[in-house]
């Protein structure tokens, strides 16, 4: 499948537009100076070991290989600024219910998995947005729901504590009716198990990340379709413990250099048939 006609087919050319005005290359997203300080040693940029905080069944970007080890493009970009940083790496599988508390307790340093910043900005500390992103529905092939107003009735699931629920729960207002029009809005612990459910019949919705969607289309192209109307566009950022601007920082100037000397590019294509496009890198 073409990487570019799916993005494009996903979301329209003015919503990238518009998307990419908002936050991709601008202003830094990492904290102000006013701002309180992290912990004193608890960052990679004090510490030299970033520890990295994912869920370890959201493919593409972190999940467990054929081999048994832990990879993934994200688990890919931390390695490498940590290498190019001289910095040891630590990836640390989480519960997602718990990421806030081992991130305050010190046992991760970042958290680092297609993290949406969106929402979330009051919270952490965050590196410039790399990766454009949306949130999305996906029903079965054969099913009747042809667009979001067809939803109505219906079971939808998603990710506990993901994007997509913080969109539908409340977040957005319009998207919040939306979400009232539901037979159900279900929470799941992982996306893998979601689209099992909706494979099953189970549920008869995913509202999920673009980038989960893609990577699902393309592993079974014939099974599921993509509502083409987003629930909302958005960006990926590193998330870091409020206050630690000096890691935010330098992670955000080593994923920079990554990319202007080709490496970003390369693992995009790595990952290219897992649904990641470097069309959507961001990060300038």
């Amino acid at each position: 499948m073409d990487r570019r006609s799916f993005i494009l087919s996903s979301l329209t050319a003015a919503a990238l537009a518009a998307t990419t005005l908002a936050g991709c290359g601008g202003a830094p997203a990492a904290s102000d100076a006013t701002e309180p300080a992290a912990e004193a040693g608890t960052g990679a940029a004090e510490t030299g070991t970033l520890i990295v905080g994912f869920d370890s069944a959201y493919p593409p970007y972190g999940y467990v290989g054929d081999d048994g080890e832990y990879t993934g493009f994200d688990l890919e970009l931390a390695q490498e600024v940590a290498a190019r940083n001289d910095w040891e790496v630590q990836l640390e599988p989480v519960d997602w219910d718990a990421k806030d508390t081992l991130l305050d307790s010190g046992a991760i340093n970042c958290i680092w998995n297609g993290f949406t910043m969106e929402g979330r900005e009051g919270d952490y500390t965050f590196s410039e947005p790399y990766m454009l992103n949306a949130q999305v529905v996906v029903v079965r092939a054969d099913s009747d729901i042809k667009g979001l107003d067809d939803l109505a009735g219906k079971a939808v699931i998603t990710q506990v504590d993901s994007a997509a629920y913080n969109v539908l729960a409340g977040e957005d207002a319009a998207q919040a009716e939306l979400a009232a029009s539901f037979g159900s809005l279900e929470t799941i612990g992982d996306y893998n198990t979601a689209f099992m459910q909706l494979e099953s019949g189970a549920v008869d919705a995913v509202a999920c990340d673009l980038s989960i969607a893609a990577y699902q289309l393309a592993a079974k192209p014939d099974a599921y379709v993509q509502i083409d109307e987003p629930l909302s566009e958005e960006h990926y950022a590193v998330g870091f413990k409020k206050g630690d601007d000096a890691t935010a920082q330098k992670v955000t100037e080593t994923l920079r250099a990554m990319d202007e000397d080709g490496f970003v590019q390369e693992l995009c294509e790595k990952y290219a048939d897992q649904g990641i496009s470097y069309e959507n890198w961001c990060l300038e």
